[in-house]
Formats: structure tokens, sequence, C-alpha cells
């Protein structure tokens, strides 16, 4: 209830705001009929309501069951060494700036560092309004192409890391768990090179044996703790791979439009010998990649839902 009154509020602010981005408009015009050079004030108003209206139109994108929920983000080093680790760290902080930018909690729930550079892997609780309907964008396999800071011989390298974004469940009956299914274990957790370890076997590793999908986590207070978040990430990956089933059934039959999903390369960062950042599903781009890579990826992900919309997906 206090999600959905915070969210009605937003809204009202947002219609609030175009009716005071109108008004300037019409004092815009008057003085332009008046001989004031009011051209870049006017366009300056233009680009805010341009962007207020992609805002407003996104709020009507997001009606899939799940999508006001919090969401967790997983990010998996791929193939690329080093560098692909390096990738993984780098869109790490990427999604942290952006969740920063849209005011949402985040907080590390289990993250596999490497001694000589990046991240092998990292997963991350988002928590704030449409985190899930939001992210849910990003999932896919993301790849860079740099010049190596890991190459003495200064050679282009392309890496490759895994984005999977699931949504934070609590027990429903849409994901039936069987507790004879769990392997559970316990361990002690630590960051990189044996830091911050627990006296106790705190960090829990779930498996699901009829999938093999294996849940981790580290950086809550307690076993309890860890194992409740466990169990969340754990339904949320079944809930993700039962929606996959289903959307690939109904892409089947529709035969007309195939979207991109999990294991599949959805976005490409170029930073040599050009700068470019282009979305492959849409077919978004910016030159701006620095700008991306500090958080600006709120225009593909507006992109991604208007074009699933458009081919009748919904989540």
């Amino acid at each position: 209830m206090q999600r959905e009154h915070k969210s009605i509020l937003r809204r009202l602010e947002a219609i609030a705001q175009m009716d005071t981005l109108l008004d300037d408009c019409d004092v815009s015009c008057e003085l332009k009929e008046m001989g004031e050079d009011v051209e870049e004030e006017g366009l300056e108003l233009f680009t805010q309501m341009e962007e207020l209206l992609d805002e407003l139109e996104v709020d009507t994108l997001l009606s899939g069951e799940y999508d006001e929920d919090n969401c967790i983000l997983s990010i998996q080093a791929g193939t690329g060494g080093l560098d692909a680790q390096d990738w993984s760290m780098m869109l790490m902080r990427m999604y942290l700036r952006y969740a920063d930018k849209k005011e949402f909690q985040t907080k590390i729930l289990d993250i596999l560092e490497d001694e000589e550079a990046g991240i092998k892997h990292v997963s991350i609780l988002v928590e704030g309004e449409y985190a899930y309907g939001l992210l849910k964008a990003e999932a896919g396999v993301h790849r860079l192409v740099r010049i190596s800071p890991f190459n003495s011989s200064g050679k282009r390298q392309t890496s490759f890391a895994s984005v999977e974004v699931i949504p934070e469940i609590e027990e429903d009956d849409t994901v039936e768990i069987n507790p004879e299914d769990l392997r559970i274990d316990t361990y002690r957790s630590g960051g990189a090179g044996g830091q911050h370890v627990n006296v106790t076997d705190s960090a829990v590793r779930i498996t699901h044996l009829p999938t093999g999908i294996v849940v981790s986590v580290q950086n809550e207070r307690s076993q309890m703790m860890n194992r409740e978040t466990a169990m969340k990430i754990l339904r949320g990956r079944l809930l993700e791979q039962k929606m996959h089933e289903e959307r690939a059934k109904i892409d089947e039959l529709k035969g007309d439009f195939k979207e991109i999903a999990w294991g599949s390369q959805i976005r490409s960062y170029v930073l040599n010998p050009y700068n470019l950042v282009k979305d492959h599903r849409t077919g978004e781009e910016t030159g701006n990649v620095s700008a991306v890579l500090d958080g600006a990826v709120e225009p593909f992900i507006q992109r991604y839902l208007k074009e699933t919309r458009k081919h009748g997906h919904t989540d």
C-alpha cells in the first residue's frame, strides 16, 4: 500500500511538472511574438517535456505481474580472462550508479572478487519502485571492445559478461519448491584474499537438484538471513525460467518476433577504434560511452520496453 501511494504521488508530481512546463512554453511563445530571443530557452523546455513524456509513457508499459517488485541483478564474467572480470566490475558500477540516479536502494548479497582484477560474479538486491520492471531489460550478454589494460602489446580485446535479472518474491503459489529437491551447504564467507572471514560458517549455498540452479549468499548478518535471501533468489530464478519457457512457446506460435533472451548478446560497448554503445535488439545507440558506463542506461531501457510492448510481450 505504501509503495502504491508513493507511485501515485510521483505520477501526480510529474503531471504537475508537465503543467508548469506548458505554462512556461506559453510565456516563451508570447515573448517570441514580442521579439525576444528565447530560442535556446524554448529548446530546453522542449527537451524537458520530451524526457518527462518518456518517463510517463514507460509507466504505462510497466504492467507485468512482477514489474513493481524489487529485483536481484547478477553479473557473471564470461570469456576474456582478466578483461572479462574487469568488465564485470565496470557493469556493476554502471548499475549501482543507475540505481543511485533512480533513488533505488542496493545491497550486495554475494560477490566473488579476483585477487588480480575485477570480479567473477556478483548478486545485487535492488529495492525500489518498478526495479524489476525496468532492469529486466538488461538481462543478457553484454560485450565490451577496447584496448586491454592487461595486455602489454596494446591489442584490442573483446570481453563478455552475462547479466541476469529476477524479481524478488516471497513464497507464493506460482513457484513450488519441494524441500527434498534442495541441497543446502554452509561455508565461511570472505572477500578477496580471504578478508572479512566470519568466525562461523554463515554463508549459504543452495542447489536445486532438478534444475541444477545454484544460489549463494554470504553478505547478510546471519546464516538464517543468508538462507532466507538465498531462497528468495531461488524462487525468482525458477519463476524467471518458467516465464522464459512460456514466452518461448508464445514466440514459436507467433513466429513474427523472437525476443533475444538470456544467453544472447544484447548490447555492445565499443571504446576502440571508435566510441559507441549499441543495443542489438532495438537499434538504440549513442556515442557517449562514458555517460552510459556512469549509469545513463535509461534510454536503452525505455526503448526496449516500448519495443516489447509493440510486439505484444509483457512479463
